[in-house]
């Protein structure tokens, strides 16, 4: 049983994503961020500008993306270990458009006739 308590508290965590924002510790995903950065000017207050810009934008349009996006699409935005609002909208964008293509388009239609 103890070895289930990090599934079930991961799992817990993405039910949680489905229904609001998480909250992501932005800061630390922006320290490593800006050590990489190669642009001018994008130091670690540009990336958490970025994120918080990003945040704002889920705020308003988190409910426009269904569960299984949202649950999704959390998961992925904190598979690194630096959770990214910017990931985590880009990722919801992608999901919305990618539900919107015609259906032969779609991988599991790809050769058919």
């Amino acid at each position: 049983m103890p070895a289930l308590l990090p599934v079930v508290l991961t799992v817990s965590h993405l039910v949680m994503a489905t229904n609001s924002i998480p909250n992501f510790n932005v800061e630390r995903t922006c320290r490593p961020a800006s050590v990489a950065a190669v642009s001018p000017g994008r130091d670690a207050s540009a990336c958490q500008q970025d994120e918080q810009d990003a945040r704002s934008k889920l705020e308003k349009e988190w409910g426009q993306y269904n569960a299984a996006q949202r649950s999704q699409c959390s998961g992925l935005a904190t598979l690194d270990g630096a959770p990214s609002y910017v990931e985590l909208l880009t990722c919801l964008e992608m999901a919305k458009q990618a539900k919107g293509l015609p259906e032969e388009s779609k991988m599991g239609s790809v050769g058919r006739r």
